[in-house]
């Protein structure tokens, strides 16, 4: 998995809803909907390639739509709300 497009599909989209960006700013979390067969290897490997950050932890759940939603949880050198906000514009 090491080519730019591999990593980068891994990612589906980056969920803003008021509770993303409650954990953005209380607790340093980005959250994301991701491929429903990625390891938290891989999203780890895919978060730190595209958007340059380091990754401290990742958590998993499957929501009720099909969809694998991460949690990942940035280093405190990084901001995640400013990472979302840039994100969702």
């Amino acid at each position: 998995m090491n080519s730019e497009a591999g990593v980068a599909s891994i990612i589906v989209s980056v969920v803003a809803t008021e509770k993303a960006y409650r954990l953005a700013e209380k607790q340093n979390y980005l959250v994301f909907k991701v491929r429903r067969d990625a390891t938290k290897s891989k999203i780890k490997e895919a978060v730190e390639k595209l958007y340059n950050v380091k990754v401290v932890k990742i958590n998993t759940a499957i929501d009720r739509d099909g969809y694998k939603k991460a949690y990942v949880r940035l280093s405190p050198e990084h901001n995640a709300l400013d990472i979302l906000e840039r994100l969702t514009r």
